[in-house]
């Protein structure tokens, strides 16, 4: 055996071997026989060395331990793979950028990033990886499978990192370290971001402001902060940007392209930095705390956010009317007040509304669906702020109040029709028919009634109008269209006032008060005709015979009797 001598060769490949025992072995992965069979899950082997590594993953015995940090192993070679982790050993190099593996298997993964090679497909929806694990966690965006459960609370996840991640809320562990301050994370890329602020080399410096670089690209790129330069432009809307990466990013808005994926849940972005705020959702993960009310956040642009609520900043202002807002996004709800844009349709009766949050009430109309239940008396509702607007008739709360007398109020327009009293009537009057008004706005509207200029025609009956929303309620009369649903009792309108004013008889709301006898009603229309029982105004005449009434439904009673006359 000392000469090496190998009298033993394969009659198929012609490998020779110094053992007749080892020769015997190599013709089974010529024949494919597996004689050695596990007792417990019957999956069979060539080699009897691979059952006993197999029959490990069921007894969990790992006889092989590292010395350095006494980890077990099942096998030898997975011991051997570890101490390379210790050592830095990477024995495995990439021949096309040299880059050093540890592990064979995470060479031939790394060796698809060159080649885009991607094996393993996805037969639902026919999505490609390159590594088998990715497809594996993938599959369970179709499942639904979630096989890691939190101990904890039992939150469930598809992924073990984001358990992992979780687990850290529970236990505050932030095991990533900066080697250089010594500051702890709670994930790997705050870290990451983290030590971008360290970095130890800054030669470039900005000639405005002193701030420091360390490449001549990244000072380049914030010296256009100075100058407002903004050479790359988009070739779709012509908006220009300051740095390529934005260009990227908002290109995607046309091509409506949303490479980054969540495996959790499935739900796509256009952006990676949208994805990585969005898995801490999943995690539970709020690394960001508010120094004053220590209020814990998901996103740093929250917290920013929620800053301004104690530091009473404004810093989004309106062109328009110079209202201020703390958020981007309520100025930006703000501005459709002005431009009247309405970019959210309903797909069922092609209402457009100027909110999501309205057009997503709105739909519960048409499917009559209430998912918001009342605990107490278990009475539902369609939307979030009906259910609100109930509950205060359980607790008594009534959170709006008068600047002028301190009554307070369950709903708003109580307290707005409240003002009325103070203000003896609207401050807004009409001077043709003297009708009265609270808001300039609506005072402006209805000029135009009175106005010539009348652009909007009804096709069916050619009565025209001043504005379009006017007609459109209009038409309703000759379509009969009612897509206006009353929650509680499915009755249908034409339109939101009379809506509105309907839900005062569920709610027993009556906000108009007659400041002579203190009688309340749900309509200003039946106050105003109760008020003429004071003031014996009688504005509806009789044509005929001159007869005049208080209200206009006795008028047509009493044309009734002459038409019968007639007859």
């Amino acid at each position: 055996m000392h000469t090496k001598e190998k009298p033993f060769a394969c009659i198929i490949c012609n490998k020779t071997f110094s053992q007749s025992s080892n020769l015997k072995t190599h013709l089974l992965t010529h024949t494919k026989e597996k004689p050695f069979a596990c007792d417990i899950c019957n999956k069979v082997f060539s080699l009897n060395s691979h059952l006993t590594s197999h029959s490990r993953t069921h007894t969990k015995e790992k006889p092989f331990t590292c010395d350095i940090c006494n980890k077990g192993f099942s096998k030898n070679l997975h011991l051997k793979m570890h101490l390379w982790l210790h050592t830095k050993e990477k024995p495995f190099a990439c021949n096309l950028c040299n880059k050093g593996f540890s592990r064979k298997s995470d060479l031939k993964v790394h060796f698809r990033t060159h080649t885009k090679e991607k094996p393993f497909a996805c037969n639902n929806c026919n999505k490609v990886f390159s590594q088998k694990s990715n497809l594996k966690t993938h599959l369970r965006t179709h499942s639904k499978e979630k096989p890691f459960a939190c101990d904890i609370c039992n939150k469930v996840y598809s992924r073990k990192s984001h358990l992992m991640t979780h687990l850290r809320t529970h236990t505050n562990e932030k095991p990533f370290i900066c080697d250089i301050c010594g500051e702890k994370f709670f994930q790997k890329v705050l870290l990451k971001k983290h030590l971008q602020g360290h970095r130890k080399e800054k030669t470039y410096s900005c000639a405005l402001c002193n701030r420091e670089f360390s490449t001549m690209s990244n000072l380049k790129e914030h010296f256009r902060t100075h100058t407002k330069e903004k050479p790359f432009f988009c070739d779709v809307c012509h908006k220009n940007f300051s740095h390529k990466s934005n260009l990227n990013k908002h290109f995607r808005t046309h091509t409506k392209e949303k490479p980054f994926s969540c495996d959790e849940c499935g739900k796509r972005f256009s952006r990676k930095g949208n994805l990585v705020a969005h898995y801490r959702i999943h995690s539970n993960e709020k690394p960001f705390s508010c120094d004053v009310c220590k209020k814990d956040f998901s996103q740093k642009s929250h917290l920013d956010d929620h800053f301004r609520i104690h530091t009473n900043e404004r810093p989004f202002s309106c062109n328009v009317c110079n209202k201020g807002f703390s958020q981007k996004k309520h100025l930006k709800s703000h501005l459709r007040t002005h431009t009247k844009e309405k970019p959210y349709p309903c797909d069922v009766c092609n209402k457009m509304f100027s909110h999501k949050s309205n057009l997503k009430a709105h739909l519960l109309t048409h499917t009559l669906v209430k998912p918001y239940a009342c605990d107490i008396c278990c009475k539902a509702f369609i939307s979030k702020m009906n259910l609100k607007r109930h509950l205060r008739t359980h607790t008594k709360e009534k959170p709006y109040e008068c600047n002028i007398c301190s009554k307070t109020f369950s709903h708003k327009c109580s307290l707005k029709t409240h003002l009325l009293r103070h203000t003896k009537g609207n401050p807004y009057a009409c001077e043709i028919c003297s009708k009265v008004f609270f808001y300039e706005d609506s005072f402006k509207s209805h000029l135009k009634i009175h106005m010539e200029d009348k652009p909007y025609v009804c096709e069916i009956c050619n009565k025209d109008f001043s504005q379009q929303h006017n007609l459109k309620r209009h038409l309703r009369t000759h379509t009969k269209e009612k897509p206006h649903a009353c929650d509680i009792c499915y009755k249908l309108f034409s339109d939101g006032c009379s809506l509105k004013r309907h839900l005062r008889i569920h709610s027993k709301e009556k906000p108009y008060v007659c400041d002579i006898c203190k009688k309340a009603f749900c309509q200003i229309e039946t106050l105003k005709t109760h008020l003429r029982t004071h003031t014996k105004e009688k504005p509806y005449a009789c044509h005929i015979c001159s007869k005049t009434y208080c209200r206009q439904f006795s008028l047509k009673l009493h044309l009734r009797r002459h038409e019968n006359q007639k007859s």
